[in-house]
């Protein structure tokens, strides 16, 4: 970044930090050699995202991610809107329903198919010696079914508290970062439709918010596993007719239904506070509520674990069912936040290039769910085809009745999903071509007409024209996998409710062709979400073994980890809550004490951190600060699915309480692109397209073929150095001297010029 290997760390620590050439490290006690030419700082934030291959593991955490970008894809409504707390609830119960999933999936893996099933099918457990102990044959005491069920809790109670203790990790490390103090007197003068909730004193510190979240979530897994443990024990005793029992279990069932209701409580009224630091004292809240739910565990425990001489385990677990109602009350879930986006995209002020016309936040809680039905179902698919041996699970020649039926029904209509994707694959490739063809005439006549056509070199620059626009009919493949998504999943809801049978046995008495295509699609299915969930496993151990995996796994999770924890405590950190104070601190201090100025640059996710951190800043250090973007997806992706945060509106107004603002941008880019706003003055914020390549053919000049440098490099184009050197001059003589950013580092992630 900086281009000399001698550097010197001027703040920050192992995680996050600013750096300089050593030259430049004392350039403020010596301006009279730094008059000539700016000091370039380099802020290093890599670390927070790709640092460690241990954070590869984050990927099984992908459901919650994706459903925390839905909360922050509300349309573009006038703040104060009544829809707006309804979505943000909506979007906080369809992740609470998550966690709820995920703790039935390790229930459903641990006491269904371990504990009641397999353990209690001497054909299951034989040749299984780590089972032993538990086969009734045996006529130990963790025999009878209680007793298998409530050790059997402990692995999902384990992956609970896993989920906490990560959480509770990273909250320290991202999410305490306090934003500068602002000047006195420094008040808006930005009209209120262009301000940004990113600009709020409270945006980036979510410090308590991601606390009480937090204390929710884990009683919600908590309090499943109880209830599975609840369940099976009260139907044993109300079909023997154990009075005591029975009304101990009523008792139990009253406490964590109570339990379950103050988690709605909390997570109900857990809404963001951005106009000022959320430091609100709730440790009561925080460590009540967990504890509580733990000691409803202990107690349905002790229950169920109670002597029952004439309790049996036969078939799957009592209330399996409740898979089903998770999937209901999803999609309802769903469809309520597809209506209020709706509303929402009505009162929007501009609404032109907002993708899925305000949805996109609908459609992706919508996939989020899909991931999580499809990581929960095919661990428990994958891991009873491993327990059974040989036999098919759900089938009349298996030992064991296997996963709930709607689970298998849900594999089923994963090859459906996939032939939707292959098709609109098919389409993407087509609108290639086309393009393609389109671009390849116009391309000679953007370079000195006295180089030679090359149909090659030609096809070869319209095909990366071409490819980078697909990125604008992303919201196309959204909206299809969404819709395909709603319709399966309540037809597989439907079909295992209405029959009970998995998709095989359902058909038994149907047509040939209709049985073996149901056959073919249930067996298929299952291989698809087992290999789903061996495939994220697979890239989270090889991220951790190579390094330049990890990289890009760091790249992929700097756009999803960008926005806080505001729906779900269990995603990713946000590294913005750490980073965005860096940027903010290091520029409010250092031109306060130097009475100096700035040009910010930044490229690709480095931009966003740019804007992100010049919104925080006072009108008074704003004023002194150019911002120079590249390669920047702030309207092609941010501004288009999160236009509430980052639409036409907000970027006019960051361009108006700065010094100003250019962009460069190409059109073989597949991530950056224009900003499309006109400063007051007529002139345009972007400087583009730039040329790419810099040259067609061989020249005396470039006597080899120039590189097409899509994404990256745009420090190698002459443009980007005249148009610094304008910022620079616009900025004018600061005073000891004038700091502005090297260009950023194209190849690797979490590296942004500051």
């Amino acid at each position: 970044m900086l281009g000399d290997p001698r550097v010197t760390r001027i703040t920050g620590d192992d995680t996050a930090a600013c750096y300089r050439r050593t030259d430049d490290a004392d350039a403020e006690q010596r301006p009279g050699e730094h008059r000539t030419g700016p000091v370039r700082e380099a802020y290093c934030w890599s670390n927070l995202t790709s640092g460690n291959g241990a954070r590869a593991l984050w990927l099984i955490l992908l459901p919650f991610m994706v459903a925390n970008l839905a909360h922050w894809m509300r349309p573009a409504a006038p703040p104060g809107h009544r829809a707006q707390r309804l979505y943000d609830l909506l979007v906080r119960l369809l992740a609470l329903t998550l966690t709820v999933l995920l703790a039935a999936a390790a229930c459903e893996v641990a006491l269904d198919l371990t504990a009641w099933q397999c353990a209690g099918t001497p054909a299951c457990a034989a040749g299984k010696s780590w089972m032993g102990f538990l086969n009734p044959a045996g006529g130990g005491w963790w025999s009878a079914p209680g007793r298998r069920l409530v050790l059997a809790s402990v692995l999902p109670l384990a992956v609970i508290g896993f989920l906490w203790w990560l959480s509770h990790r990273t909250w320290s490390a991202y999410e305490s970062a306090s934003p500068p103090p602002r000047r006195p007197g420094s008040s808006r003068d930005t009209p209120a439709h262009e301000r940004t909730a990113l600009g709020l004193d409270g945006f980036w510190y979510g410090r308590r918010l991601v606390a009480r979240l937090r204390a929710a979530h884990t009683a919600a897994g908590v309090l499943t596993v109880a209830a599975a443990l609840l369940v099976a024990s009260l139907r044993a005793d109300r079909r023997t007719g154990a009075t005591a029992l029975t009304a101990a279990g009523q008792a139990l069932t009253a406490l964590v239904v109570l339990l379950a209701a103050a988690t709605l409580t909390v997570v109900w009224r857990t809404a963001r506070s951005e106009a000022a630091r959320d430091e609100e004292s709730d440790r009561a809240t925080v460590r009540a509520l967990p504890y509580a739910a733990l000691a409803a565990l202990a107690l349905t425990a002790g229950y169920a674990a109670w002597a029952r001489p004439a309790a049996a385990s036969r078939g799957p677990l009592p209330g399996v069912a409740a898979f089903g109602g998770i999937a209901v009350l999803q999609g309802a879930l769903v469809l309520a936040l597809a209506v209020t986006a709706w509303f929402l995209q009505r009162a929007a002020r501009d609404d032109a290039r907002t993708a899925l016309r305000g949805l996109g936040g609908p459609a992706v809680a919508l996939l989020a769910c899909g991931v999580a039905g499809v990581l929960s179902g095919g661990v428990a698919q994958r891991f009873a085809d491993w327990i059974d041996g040989p036999a098919t699970p759900g089938q009349d020649h298996a030992p064991i009745p296997g996963p709930p039926v709607l689970l298998s029904w849900q594999a089923s209509v994963l090859p459906a999903l996939l032939v939707v994707v292959a098709a609109v694959a098919v389409l993407a490739g087509i609108r290639v071509l086309a393009v393609r063809r389109q671009v390849a005439k116009d391309i000679p006549g953007l370079y000195d007409p006295r180089e030679r056509p090359d149909v090659l070199r030609t096809g070869r620059i319209a095909g990366t024209i071409a490819r980078a626009g697909l990125t604008d009919a992303a919201p196309v493949l959204v909206a299809a996998i969404a819709a395909v998504t709603l319709v399966l999943g309540a037809g597989a809801v439907a079909g295992a409710w209405l029959t009970d049978r998995a998709p095989g046995r359902a058909t038994e008495g149907a047509p040939p062709f209709v049985h073996a295509a149901a056959e073919t699609a249930e067996s298929l299915g299952s291989w698809l979400m087992g290999a789903g969930v061996i495939l994220l496993l697979t890239m989270g151990r090889r991220a951790y073994r190579d390094h330049s995996a990890r990289r890009t796994i760091g790249i992929l999770w700097d756009v999803g980890t960008f926005w806080p924890r505001a729906a779900h405590p269990f995603a990713p950190p946000c590294y913005a809550e750490r980073a965005v104070p860096d940027l903010t601190w290091r520029m409010a201090t250092w031109t306060e004490r130097y009475d100096g100025r700035l040009v910010l640059s930044g490229h690709s996710q480095g931009s966003v951190l740019a804007a992100a951190a010049v919104w925080q800043l006072d009108l008074v250090t704003r004023s002194r600060v150019a911002l120079l973007t590249y390669g920047s997806p702030l309207e092609r992706l941010y501004g288009r699915w999160f236009p509430a945060f980052f639409g036409p509106p907000a970027l006019t107004g960051l361009h108006r309480e700065m010094d100003d603002w250019r962009n460069l941008w190409r059109f073989t880019d597949p991530i950056g692109g224009p900003i499309r706003l006109t400063c007051d003055d007529g002139r345009a914020i972007d400087e583009g397209p730039l040329r790419d390549p810099l040259t067609f053919g061989r020249t005396l000049l470039s006597p080899l073929p120039a590189q097409i440098l899509g994404h990256g490099d745009y420090q190698a184009d002459p443009v980007f150095g005249r148009v610094r050197a304008e910022l620079i001059a616009r900025l004018g003589p600061g005073a000891p001297g004038r700091c502005v950013n090297g260009p950023a580092d194209q190849g690797s992630s979490g590296r942004s010029s500051a």
